[in-house]
């Protein structure tokens, strides 16, 4: 007898494991940079390079790319920038790993501290977490029916409908990003730049045909030398639209999307913004060319009917089954919460004015509760501002805010797969008396709750000839009175008879009946 199978495509997280290592340099200055009087800003980036799976293990090379905003007291400009990046390599243990297998690694700055030691070598310690985890495609081969040329009069089979969720695209992208931002006619001209921050707000991406639409907002900050021969400090924030469409073959406005996003950050910790002449060859144009890192899931919903048992009338027929996994969509849910302290800026110095502020959310833990998703972490918080002191005016604050939200997803368990995107949708910090921060910040949450369903597949059915014994043993009507659990298919299999012919008798005395109890008549061919 032969079965109808059909492939049902779908992906799990096979495996996936986190390390944390710590990293401390001395960083002596180039001998073109002058002495450090006073530290500034400073950031790190992980760049991840290469990664290599192998027997048990993960191989992984990149750079983490630092930042440094310091002050000097030397003549000329007062605030200068040190750059660089730093090569690691690490070995990530995960168990059962193997060279073939598909390996995504993440790379995050969990801490990043630069000490003074003097006034021409600094010390950097830091912490960085990388998550592996190892992604699978595969087919799982359901039975969905019978040849018609093997489905006889003497077979019995049972089909029902199931609700599977498959994957119609899986692939990683990069959508760039290419613009021109004049200073306004009251900003000087650019010298050279110190410090920028490049973000991303509200993105949204939808499926559409052949493409998927990407609209957002990118938060562009940059503080720079002027030109001149006071070579002043200024600053400059402005958002640009994000916006436009990537190509995607086979894409449709009715796939489900799952999209994961990143900016493609450089080697040495900063956007690439870079400066470029207008036309009348002034210095007054920045240009910012930036990528975004895409890690594209599309899914179609569909209900297939699935060949759930099988017995023989004339026939022995015994099936033999397997254990199977189908993946359901059971929920795709964004949630906000707003956020709200008061810290006080402890510089040493009043606060005369905040430049900048910026932030990125970690998740440090997640946990699953009747609710849903209960997350819990900071916003890590930078905050440039222009203090009273004359010899070093410009300052940064740094502070953790914490949060805790639970993302209310109604039925998710332990066992289902859910990534949860967290990002800083908006944030603004206020000054108060100048010596108090006001902040506010909305977080957004984000995730594709898929269900593992469990199914008892049918891999192939054997027929043989019932023994004789059995077969004159079998009545041809019985009078049947079902117990609870009982149904047509049941009945018909227990007396290798076909399901249409149970009908149910009226009873003659129903006083003599449990309820829920029926009264069956079962006849044979």
């Amino acid at each position: 007898m032969e079965l109808i199978k059909r492939n049902i495509h779908m992906d799990r997280v096979k495996r996936s494991t986190v390390m944390q290592f710590t990293m401390e340099e001395d960083l002596n200055l180039p001998e073109d940079k002058p002495d450090i009087s006073t530290l500034n800003l400073e950031k790190g980036e992980i760049v991840i390079e290469e990664i290599r799976p192998g027997t048990d293990e993960v191989t992984v090379r990149g750079k983490l790319g630092y930042a440094i905003l310091y002050h000097t007291q030397e003549a000329g400009s007062s605030l200068i920038l040190l750059s660089g990046a730093l090569p690691f390599e690490e070995k990530i243990h995960m168990e059962g790993t193997l060279p073939s297998d598909t390996v995504a690694v993440d790379g995050t700055v969990e801490d990043f501290t630069v000490n003074m030691i003097n006034s021409r070598k600094l010390n950097l310690q830091t912490l960085l977490c990388l998550t592996a985890r190892i992604e699978e495609i595969y087919d799982e081969e359901l039975p969905v029916g019978i040849r018609e040329d093997n489905a006889g009069d003497g077979v019995e089979y049972r089909i029902a409908p199931m609700e599977v969720t498959q994957l119609a695209i899986c692939k990683n992208d990069i959508f760039r990003k290419k613009e021109e931002i004049p200073l306004p006619s009251s900003y000087p001209n650019v010298y050279q730049i110190l410090w920028s921050n490049i973000s991303l707000r509200d993105v949204e991406m939808k499926p559409q045909e052949e493409s998927i639409s990407i609209r957002g907002d990118i938060q562009i900050f940059v503080l720079y030398e002027a030109e001149g021969e006071e070579r002043s400090i200024r600053s400059y924030e402005t958002t640009i639209p994000l916006d436009g469409t990537l190509e995607c073959q086979g894409c449709r406005e009715t796939l489900l999307p799952d999209i994961r996003y990143a900016l493609v950050r450089q080697e040495h910790g900063q956007p690439e913004l870079t400066i470029q002449p207008d036309l009348d060859g002034e210095e007054r144009i920045l240009g910012l060319e930036c990528a975004l890192e895409l890690n594209i899931r599309l899914y179609e919903e569909e209900e297939i009917d699935i060949l759930r048992d099988i017995y023989g009338v004339t026939k022995e027929v015994i099936p033999s089954t397997r254990d199977a996994n189908v993946r359901q969509l059971l929920s795709r849910i964004t949630g906000k919460t707003k956020i709200t302290d008061h810290r006080q800026t402890d510089i040493g110095a009043p606060v005369l004015q905040i430049l900048h502020s910026e932030g990125t959310v970690s998740i440090d833990h997640r946990e699953i509760t009747e609710e849903g998703i209960r997350l819990q972490g900071s916003i890590d918080l930078t905050v440039l501002c222009v203090t009273e002191k004359d010899e070093t005016p410009y300052m940064s604050i740094r502070e953790q805010i914490p949060y805790d939200y639970t993302l209310n997803v109604a039925g998710v368990t332990a066992g289902d797969q859910a990534q949860v995107h967290s990002e800083l949708e908006q944030l603004q910090v206020n000054l108060l008396e100048g010596e108090e921060l006001d902040v506010k910040a909305v977080l957004s949450f984000s995730t594709t709750v898929m269900k593992n369903v469990p199914v008892n597949a049918i891999e192939e059915v054997e027929e043989q000839e019932i023994d004789s014994a059995v077969l004159a043993g079998l009545p041809s009507a019985v009078i049947y009175i079902t117990a609870p659990g009982d149904d047509l298919w049941s009945i018909g299999r227990k007396y290798h008879m076909p399901v249409n012919t149970v009908r149910e008798l009226n009873a003659l005395d129903s006083d003599e009946l449990r309820p829920g109890q029926k009264i069956l008549l079962v006849k044979g061919i």
